[in-house]
């Protein structure tokens, strides 16, 4: 079969596929399939955990409650996350800014860290998945699904429509499941609780998400993507030639040339739908954990798009206790989830328990010596009976898994690791 006919055979394929998959309803998309076929080459490479991470996320996402998930900042918090039962795992671009990024740099979440170092985390959390995977595996586990889909920062995408493509590609290949961008100009972008931030015409995001969702079909992975406006608190936009902005544009400008627009809710709104027919989950990032907010959002969106999934950012940076009462806080996420929240993270989880553990541990360690580390270890040995396993550290990294390689090699290795280590001698 010659190329052009290789190529009508396959867009025929991918047309029926977007028409008749559940997977695809009400989602719109700006390009034909013909047009996907020709960027995708002769051969597509298989992007396996993308894939499975990426069905698995839309099952949780479509045909149970709602998902929580905690921010990841290592392989390892990736591991436990898994182990204590949660289903997901949120990768944040502040948290890579702050301390997983290539640069090998601290920085605060203003899209200063190289473009790249997000998927590189994916990755690095992923094979940490993958070792634990291979560990239950060798060992005759069962039970645990270690492919916990990530849900992986883009930030405002690094630049125009073809760095959100390119983005999103790497995104994929190292295996995300879901992927979110947001609505700021990406030379500008500041976290979401953050002053000084400037949104790119509705339009101008479109584009984006489109760009996203290209990289994705390419790739030929139903990647999950996340549409993330925040236009709730930001008062700057680039330009005023988008209908939707226009309500909103105040007709100032500042020193830089951008315009000054109402924030708000209702832009929030506008901007929601606007964004819903290109993106499989809205998002609108919000300044405080405020119920009322969050339930106007979703009416709103829904009454035009009924069926459009919602996430939501449980924010380290809201003071929960300052802002509602214990039974509140309790009910927070069962809540949203009715409203339609299926996707609910703390993004900076890892961060603030990274930190908090180790400051607690250091301190006790200055005052007390030894007695506060045997604490901590202690408190690993009473986890065990719920499923904690890195009490024995050797073992959780795979010094028993390369045994068993060295063993399919040498069958008489006299080098085995394991074998009269102190984790067998101490900690059976």
């Amino acid at each position: 079969m010659d190329v052009q006919a290789r190529i009508q055979e396959q867009t025929q394929q991918l047309t029926e596929q977007w028409e008749q998959d559940e997977r695809w309803a009400g989602i719109s998309r700006l390009y034909g399939a013909d047009e996907v076929v020709r960027l995708r080459g002769s051969v597509t490479p298989e992007c396996t955990l993308a894939r499975i991470g990426a069905e698995r996320l839309w099952r949780l996402l479509t045909q149970g409650g709602y998902v929580n998930a905690l921010g990841a900042l290592t392989g390892g918090q990736a591991v436990q996350m898994v182990k204590a039962g949660l289903e997901a795992i949120y990768l944040s671009g502040w948290q890579v800014a702050a301390d997983a990024n290539v640069a090998g740099a601290t920085y605060p979440d203003q899209s200063l860290y190289p473009a790249n170092s997000v998927p590189q985390v994916v990755r690095r959390l992923n094979n940490a998945l993958m070792r634990a995977d291979q560990i239950d595996w060798s060992e005759g586990r069962n039970g645990t699904d270690w492919f916990a889909p990530i849900v992986a920062d883009a930030e405002a995408g690094f630049g125009g429509a073809l760095n959100a493509y390119e983005l999103m590609r790497a995104m994929v290949e190292a295996g995300a499941a879901g992927v979110h961008f947001e609505d700021q100009l990406a030379a500008e972008k500041k976290c979401g609780h953050l002053g000084g931030k400037v949104l790119v015409p509705t339009a101008q995001f479109i584009r984006t998400l489109t760009a996203a969702r290209l990289a994705a079909d390419v790739l030929n992975v139903p990647t999950v993507l996340v549409a993330r406006t925040d236009a709730l608190s930001a008062t700057l936009l680039t330009s005023d030639v988008d209908d939707v902005d226009s309500p909103f544009v105040t007709g100032e400008r500042t020193a830089e040339g951008f315009y000054r627009v109402t924030d708000g809710l209702d832009a929030a709104i506008a901007r929601g739908l606007a964004y819903a027919p290109y993106a499989d989950v809205l998002w609108f990032e919000t300044s405080t954990p405020d119920l009322g907010e969050a339930k106007e959002f979703a009416q709103a969106i829904h009454e035009r798009h009924p069926r459009k999934l919602l996430a939501y950012n449980c924010s380290p940076s809201f003071n929960w206790k300052k802002a509602l009462s214990d039974d509140e806080i309790a009910g927070f996420q069962q809540q949203l989830g009715e409203w339609g929240y299926r996707f609910q993270f703390i993004t900076l989880a890892g961060f603030h328990a990274l930190n908090e553990s180790m400051f607690e541990l250091a301190l006790g360690y200055r005052e007390r010596g030894m007695s506060a580390y045997v604490e901590l270890q202690q408190r690993e040995f009473d986890l065990e009976d719920d499923g904690y396993t890195a009490t024995k550290h050797q073992r959780e990294v795979g010094a028993g898994y390369f045994d068993r390689v060295m063993q399919a090699v040498a069958k008489d290795s006299s080098t085995l690791a394991l074998k009269g280590s102190t984790e067998e001698d101490q900690f059976a």
